[in-house]
């Protein structure tokens, strides 16, 4: 009987230090691993892609990014974060291994859509409302001009805010601009007037002032899809100049004759 019961203790002890004996053996494998890591996994080439407002450089500045640095602890959120918060134009940003040492960075820009006033100046935006850079006067920001709402508290990095009485107008505005955008039509815009309450007038092509109804956001995309319909179908013509009223059920084209 006692022999049996050493046994059976010399059994489960064997047992226990083979398990021991594994986990060991597992740790020293992961060690061994991570150090090959540390020690052969560094940066040697960082490639920049997507990018024309800023240089390949100015990317990976802002990204803190540098040859040498292990491999695998650069962290592809943290590191888009880093360009994000530093470069306002950037407005995607995919960051990718290339084993054995290689960083690919490939970024999307923004696009600037209009300038709108605030305090003492006028400010870019994309047509999400992020405030990308500021001006002295409207005609150098090459884009839309807004009238009839003002930016509060702008900075360059931010979102476009306004007075609580003018945030229908906002919203209103950023779908407008993001309707044009999608379909490639904003950068014939000139001007945006939200003076009214009940509707918005834009210049198109120097040669059309266009007036869509203020009714909500979501109105927008049907009517900008209209208005390129009515372009497309010829209703109105290439060398036409005048006022397309599209507040009314039917839109209507009162055309200009004479001089400008």
């Amino acid at each position: 009987m006692a022999s049996r019961r050493s046994n059976k203790r010399k059994r489960r002890n064997r047992g226990r230090f083979g398990f021991l004996y594994k986990m060991l053996s597992l740790i020293i494998i992961l060690v061994v691993i991570a150090a090959g890591c540390v020690v052969f996994f560094r940066v040697e080439d960082i490639t920049v892609s997507g990018v024309s407002r800023y240089t390949p450089q100015e990317i990976i500045d802002a990204s803190g990014v540098a040859q040498g640095d292990n491999l695998f602890l650069v962290g592809s959120s943290r590191t888009a974060q880093k360009i994000y918060s530093t470069l306002p134009y950037v407005d995607e940003v995919n960051i990718r291994h290339a084993l054995p040492d290689g960083i690919v960075i490939t970024v999307t820009e923004r696009v600037p859509a209009a300038v709108i006033q605030g305090d003492d100046g006028w400010w870019i935006i994309d047509a999400k409302g992020k405030i990308l850079d500021g001006v002295s006067r409207p005609e150098q920001a090459g884009v839309a001009e807004v009238a009839g709402l003002t930016a509060l508290l702008p900075a360059v990095g931010t979102t476009l805010a306004v007075e609580d009485a003018d945030s229908l107008k906002l919203e209103s505005l950023l779908s407008l601009l993001k309707a044009l955008s999608q379909r490639d039509m904003i950068t014939k815009i000139s001007t945006i007037d939200l003076s009214s309450a009940a509707e918005v007038s834009m210049f198109y092509d120097g040669r059309l002032t266009v007036k869509m109804k203020l009714l909500g956001a979501a109105e927008f995309s049907e009517q900008v899809r209209d208005f390129a319909a009515i372009l497309e179908q010829g209703i109105v013509q290439d060398n036409e100049r005048g006022t397309l009223d599209m507040t009314l059920n039917t839109p209507h084209f009162i055309p200009q004759y004479g001089e400008n």
